[in-house]
């Protein structure tokens, strides 16, 4: 992975894990062992699921640049899809805390989200091809 590509996912990671980190301590103390369980499982999840969409999304952009967008959009919806079945697969689990484990799924997503447009919003990232010249000859 180029540097760039390393930089802008831990300018997303971090404040993603900072966030699950604060619930599991907060549902350690609201739902005990397994409240905070269930908050590192869900950190967890959003980090595994949302960094391998962030990878495939940056190959994309690379190898595709004209289906960034469509990739993105999809990318997302199926993310958000695969996030909804895990946990109504895990509705019913006696592992952990699943409310603490919802909870988390959901502010450490959000976090994320806000996270990556923020880290697009503040890279340089050239939009214009610098090998093109433009002449036609």
């Amino acid at each position: 992975m180029p540097s760039n590509d390393a930089r802008l996912l831990l300018h997303i990671a971090v404040p993603t894990a900072a966030v699950g980190a604060v619930a599991a301590v907060i549902s350690g103390v609201v739902a005990g062992g397994k409240g905070a369980i269930g908050a590192v499982v869900g950190t967890l999840v959003v980090i595994l699921f949302m960094g391998i969409g962030q990878v495939v999304l940056q190959r994309t952009a690379k190898s595709l640049p004209h289906l960034f967008q469509a990739m993105g959009l999809m990318l997302y919806t199926a993310q958000l899809l695969v996030l909804f079945i895990f946990l109504a697969l895990l509705k019913k689990t006696t592992l952990f805390d699943f409310k603490a484990f919802a909870f988390t799924l959901l502010a450490t997503t959000v976090v994320w989200v806000a996270a990556q447009a923020r880290a697009y919003m503040k890279a340089k990232i050239a939009y214009i091809d610098p090998g093109n010249t433009g002449s036609k000859s």
